[in-house]
Formats: C-alpha cells, sequence, structure tokens
C-alpha cells in the first residue's frame, strides 16, 4: 500500500515540475502545474491499465515457472497467486496419490465393493466384485444396480429397506452342477449413498450343506440299528420264545450291535485324523510290517464273510523284496487305516470266489500302494463322490456287509495329510483298482539305526 502512495506521488511530482518548467511566466506556474499533475495522473493510469491487463492474459493461461516479469505490484500479485497454485497443486497431488492408493487397497480386498448414488447407480466398483457378480467396472457405470443383480432375493432385499444382514444369492459363475454363492449387504452412508459389499460363501455353504447332511446321515445310521434292537428287545420281553429262536435273536441283535460299534469306531476314527496336526517326516514304519499285519486282517475277514472253503476269495499280497526294505514316513495308525479300509472295502465287495491283489510298488516318483478287484465294478459318474461321508452306490448291499459308509472318507484324509492323491480306476463287470500315491520324499530304504515307529497295538 505504501508502495503504491509513493508511485502516487512520484507521478504528481513529475506532473507539477514539467508545468513548472513550461510554464511561460510566474502568473501561471499554478494553472501548468495542475495540469501536468492532471496529465502524469493519466500517464500512470494508461500505463497501470495496461500492466493489468497484461496481468489478466497472464491470469487466463498462467505459466507458474514463466520469468515474465510484471509491475511491482503486479508481480507481487502474480507470486502469491503463483505460490498459492502452487500449494493447491501440491495438495491436489498429494490427495490423488491418496486415492489411488486407497483404491488400490480396495482392489485388493477379497470383498467385492460397490458404492451406490441415491438412487442406486454404480458409481464405481473394484475387479473382486465384477468376479462375483458379473459387472464390468468401466461398461456398468451409472447402470441401476436393479437392473445389473436379476435377483428375486436381491430385489426383495433391497426394497425392504432392512439392511443389517446379507442377503446369498447366485454368483456369475454359478452352475447346477457347480453352485456359485454370493453374500451381499448393503450399508447406507452419506447423503442417501449406499456401499454393497459382497464375499464368496461357496464353501462356507458347502461346509454347511455338508454339516447338516452329516448329521442327518449319521441320525439315520445310528438310528437304523437302534430301532431293529428295540423291536427284538420288545420281541424278547413279550413273545414266549423256544431257545432257538431266543439264539437267533440273540445273534441278530448282537450283529446290530456290532454294527453300531463300527459306525462309532470310525466316526472317531475320522474325528481324530481331522483334529490332528499334519504328520511330519520324523518317525517312519515299515512297509513290509504294515502289509503283515493288513494281511493277517484281511484273510480273517474274509472268512468270516464265506466261511465255505469253496466260497473263499484269494487274497495276494505282493511285495519284491527290494520294496519289503522301505519304510515311509507319517503316522502308522493312519496309514494302517487306510490300507486296511481298501483292502476290507475289496472283500466285501467281491463275490465268492473272486480275486484280490494287494501291491506296493516303489517308483522314481514315489511309493504307490494299490488294492486290485475283481468285484462288480463302479460306474464312472460315481468317482467324485465316492470320498464323501456315507455316500454308498449300494446301500443294501454295503449293510449287508457291515460297511459304515465311512471307510474312503478315512482314505481320503490320510492320503492327502500324507502329500499323496487316490486315484481309482474301474470297469462295470470287470473290477475295480484303488491306488494310493505318496510322494518320493516320504519315502526311503531300510536303516536299522532309525527309528521305526511300531504298529502293533493301533
Amino acid at each position: 500500500m505504501l508502495g503504491r502512495i509513493f508511485l502516487l506521488v512520484f507521478w504528481l511530482s513529475i506532473g507539477a515540475a514539467l508545468g513548472f518548467l513550461i510554464s511561460p511566466n510566474s502568473q501561471h506556474y499554478f494553472e501548468f502545474m495542475y495540469v501536468g499533475m492532471l496529465v502524469s495522473l493519466s500517464c500512470a493510469h494508461l500505463i497501470s491499465s495496461w500492466q493489468a491487463e497484461n496481468f489478466l492474459k497472464w491470469l487466463q493461461k498462467p505459466v507458474l515457472d514463466s520469468n515474465k516479469e510484471h509491475s511491482a505490484f503486479w508481480e507481487s500479485a502474480a507470486d502469491r497467486i503463483i505460490r498459492l497454485v502452487k500449494n493447491k497443486e501440491s495438495q491436489r497431488l498429494v490427495s490423488e496419490e491418496s486415492l489411488r492408493q486407497f483404491l488400490a487397497a480396495i482392489q485388493a480386498s477379497p470383498h467385492g465393493v460397490i458404492i451406490l448414488d441415491s438412487e442406486t447407480r454404480i458409481q464405481w466398483s473394484n475387479q473382486t466384485a465384477s468376479e462375483h457378480l458379473g459387472l464390468d467396472p468401466k461398461l456398468d457405470l451409472q447402470q441401476l444396480i436393479g437392473n445389473m443383480l436379476r435377483n428375486p432375493i436381491f430385489s426383495n432385499y433391497v426394497n425392504s429397506k432392512s439392511f443389517d444382514h446379507e442377503v446369498i444369492i447366485e454368483g456369475r459363475d454359478h452352475r447346477i452342477d457347480s453352485p456359485h454363492k454370493v453374500g451381499v449387504q448393503l450399508f447406507p452412508y452419506g447423503d442417501g449413498r449406499m456401499l454393497l459389499l459382497s464375499r464368496d460363501v461357496t464353501l462356507i455353504e458347502q461346509s454347511e450343506t455338508m454339516r447338516r447332511d452329516f448329521v442327518a446321515n449319521v441320525s439315520h445310521e445310528i438310528r437304523t440299528p437302534l430301532t431293529v434292537l428295540a423291536g427284538f428287545i420288545e420281541t424278547l420281553q413279550t413273545l414266549p420264545l423256544s431257545k432257538e429262536e431266543q439264539e437267533k435273536y440273540l445273534t441278530l441283535m448282537a450283529n446290530q450291535a456290532f454294527r453300531l460299534k463300527s459306525l462309532v469306531d470310525d466316526l472317531l476314527v475320522l474325528s481324530r485324523i481331522e483334529g490332528r496336526h499334519l504328520p511330519g517326516q520324523h518317525a517312519w514304519v515299515s512297509i513290509k510290517k504294515i502289509l503283515e499285519q493288513i494281511e493277517e486282517e484281511a484273510v480273517g475277514l474274509s472268512v468270516k464273510l464265506h466261511p465255505l472253503m469253496n466260497d473263499r476269495q484269494r487274497i495276494d499280497f505282493q511285495l519284491t523284496d527290494h520294496d519289503a526294505g522301505m519304510e515311509i514316513s507319517g503316522s502308522a495308525s493312519e496309514l494302517m487305516s487306510a490300507f486296511s479300509n481298501l483292502i476290507s472295502n475289496a472283500i466285501r465287495y467281491t463275490p465268492a470266489g473272486g480275486t484280490i491283489t494287494v501291491h506296493w510298488k516303489t517308483t522314481d516318483l514315489g511309493g504307490v500302494f494299490s488294492v486290485t478287484d475283481s468285484g462288480p465294478g463302479i460306474a464312472p459318474e460315481h468317482f467324485a463322490r465316492l470320498s464323501e461321508r456315507f455316500y454308498r452306490i449300494d446301500r443294501s448291499r454295503s449293510r449287508d456287509t457291515g460297511g459304515t459308509g465311512l471307510g474312503l472318507a478315512i482314505v481320503k484324509h490320510v492320503i492327502q495329510r500324507h502329500e499323496g492323491v487316490m486315484e481309482i480306476e474301474s470297469k462295470i463287470n470287470v473290477g475295480s483298482k484303488f491306488s494310493l500315491l505318496f510322494p518320493m520324499h516320504r519315502l526311503r530304504a531300510v536303516n536299522k539305526q532309525a527309528h521305526v515307529e511300531s504298529v502293533n497295538g493301533i
């Protein structure tokens, strides 16, 4: 401000001096001085207007790093504007970087995120939401979410205005044979806006379905022998029976009690396997010792199911001298359970006089334990479900032979815990072959000084 006053005084002084100099005589000094000051003020005004015009042009397209000079006053204003603009630009860049980082974090989220305006139009969505719900993050902007998700459950959810819970709808990749379930929930915020979050709940839904099926199957499997036992007990209590009839009923009751005990035992084995830590590689067990013990149990079960000599099955255990000297690391009890379940299944489903071959082979890739039978065979459509709990191809035959429906589920858990895989080959009316493939790092040749876990008393 002082600068402007000094500049005004300077121009007035210049005008007065010029008027004094051009005055013809002393009588007209003041008139000429006054005219001179007016002329100097007019010149100062024209110069100031020209500078202001240049400054306004610069403001329309400011160059922040320009070296263009302005007058002292306008230069000061320009410097202030440049500092202000640079400060705002710096703040904008920081805000843009923060926004970019924030959006990148949302993009990395395992949950789908969709921002909706007050009319439920899509303002933004991340890639996960696209994978869950089949949206296009670019093409579907400004589209109504109700038009993009044509699902009655979701439509009722939006119309209800009650968003304190999520709803389960079918996802983008949903098929009858391969369900894809997505949980979605709306969260209102701001001035009528909403945030839609989605998450893949396919595995949770499958687990819940498996849990319900498991409870239903266990209840059914336990209720059946208990019903039979209760009927026999009532018969024994109310009817006068001969000694032979009593022995017959007691035998049937014993069979049902044994079936119930087998079911409970298999459930406990499965529960223990699922609840344990993964088996390490510090304990080693001899392949030969496992097969020797299993062979005794297999022969005993075959004789029990086929007591007549002419009906006996041929059970052949094949183990070369080289393979007899191999050890496998892991849980001896779990391996025994898996091997014996495969063999007992083969014995139960192979008809009288049939052949069962049990073979261990060590290859360059690892160890292979296989059980081949000459049973009725299995259709390929059953392969995927054979290891499900209580899944049976022929329920009546499984119960007649004493099966619980949990054997292959136990086998699957054991082989997965030992980093292996189970393979199934089968042909109708020819037979089946079940193979367990173990990785090479779980095998070694016998070392007499190594600790070998005993398989006795399992």
